[in-house]
């Protein structure tokens, strides 16, 4: 059972592997976990919860650079409601710097759009098999580029989100996802 994220392929017949298509930036993390029966989106929920500081700082910095170029303030990972259940968040509203897409029990999109690029995040909860206590969660992230602008942000990007995505994900492996 991998306790620690994994790279792996985005999970086959998931809404997310219809966007793959034409994506500048893809890649896909996946951990095994306590099975709650949780919605995808709660363990989401429990990982940015824990998102290491040196990962809000990241965001911070990337925040104060954007907006000398016009990017917006996107805020931080971890600013969520840890009060409010995952099966509450509707699309159009906001987690953290994201907005929601589609929350089903399964899987859970989750994203951003600019001029500059399209960013959509999947949190796709499966059973593994011969563990009824086990679930694997995959975090996909998929990232169309619009222009050139878009393509400059994704330099720095690109490597450190290879390094943030999987950081963050561990969490998992120490924590239980936030009620649904």
């Amino acid at each position: 059972m991998p306790t620690q994220p994994q790279e792996t392929r985005p999970p086959a017949g998931s809404r997310i592997a219809e966007r793959l298509a034409g994506a500048h930036f893809q890649d896909a993390w996946c951990i095994h976990t306590a099975q709650t029966g949780e919605p995808a989106l709660a363990y989401f929920l429990a990982a940015v919860a824990r998102t290491p500081r040196w990962i809000e700082w990241c965001m911070q910095a990337r925040n104060r650079v954007g907006q000398l170029v016009g990017l917006k303030n996107l805020g931080t990972l971890s600013q969520i409601d840890p009060q409010r259940p995952a099966s509450a968040y509707q699309p159009g509203e906001r987690v953290g710097v994201f907005t929601v897409l589609e929350n089903s029990a399964g899987e859970a999109l989750i994203g951003d759009s600019d001029k500059h690029l399209n960013v959509v995040l999947s949190v796709h909860r499966a059973p593994v098999a011969g563990r009824q206590d086990q679930v694997a969660i995959t975090i996909t992230t998929v990232v169309h580029v619009h222009n050139l602008l878009g393509h400059l942000y994704m330099l720095p990007v690109a490597p450190m989100h290879r390094r943030i995505a999987p950081a963050v994900l561990a969490a998992l492996g120490q924590a239980q996802p936030a009620a649904a």
